[in-house]
């Protein structure tokens, strides 16, 4: 697969594996596929014009993880029949410590290449079809965007509670297309 990626793809790619092995992750997760395509020459426009900032919205993202992946939709849900989630993690924290129910895994620090997340397979492999869809011959870095915000989960929650939708990357990315079709 990797052989169809586009040179922004692969900086995008690269960035995510570097802050992966920044952080000491045992694997590559979609939060930081994501922050890799902050710098990258289409999802990164497009990600600023939709008005999504990369701290706040990984900020967010670590927030849903330290609950254990559920969102702020997912804890407004609970408060709704009662359930207080800021609590119910303070108090696991408090007995088992800081991140207890952070889902990803340390690893071991300078190793090479990470295992992707089942959640970044997914993703990614939503990414090449979003790339044949669009009739595009190589997977470019706007593709691994708009396989992030297809797939279910914390990452396109994220995204989507900030206007963040695949109809609202592909509006901004046809707006950039040119006239004459799709570049290849």
């Amino acid at each position: 697969m990797f052989e169809r990626f586009a040179t922004g793809a692969r900086a995008a790619v690269e960035a995510a594996y570097d802050r992966a092995r920044g952080e000491g992750a045992a694997e590559l997760r979609e939060e930081q596929l994501l922050a890799g395509l902050f710098d990258a020459p289409t999802a990164g426009p497009v990600l600023a014009r939709l008005g999504v900032a990369g701290d706040e919205v990984l900020g967010a993202i670590a927030e849903a993880r330290r609950r254990g992946g559920l969102t702020a939709v997912d804890a407004a849900a609970l408060a709704g029949i009662g359930i207080d989630l800021d609590a119910v993690v303070g108090r696991v924290e408090a007995e088992l410590g800081p991140g207890a129910l952070h889902q990803g895994r340390r690893g071991p620090a300078g190793r090479f290449r990470l295992p992707v997340t089942a959640g970044t397979k997914l993703a990614l492999q939503a990414a090449l079809r979003a790339a044949v869809a669009r009739g595009d011959r190589d997977l470019r870095d706007e593709h691994l965007l708009l396989g992030l915000v297809a797939r279910p989960g914390v990452v396109a929650d994220a995204l989507g509670t900030r206007g963040v939708t695949t109809a609202t990357v592909l509006a901004a990315l046809d707006e950039d297309r040119p006239a004459s079709g799709r570049a290849s």
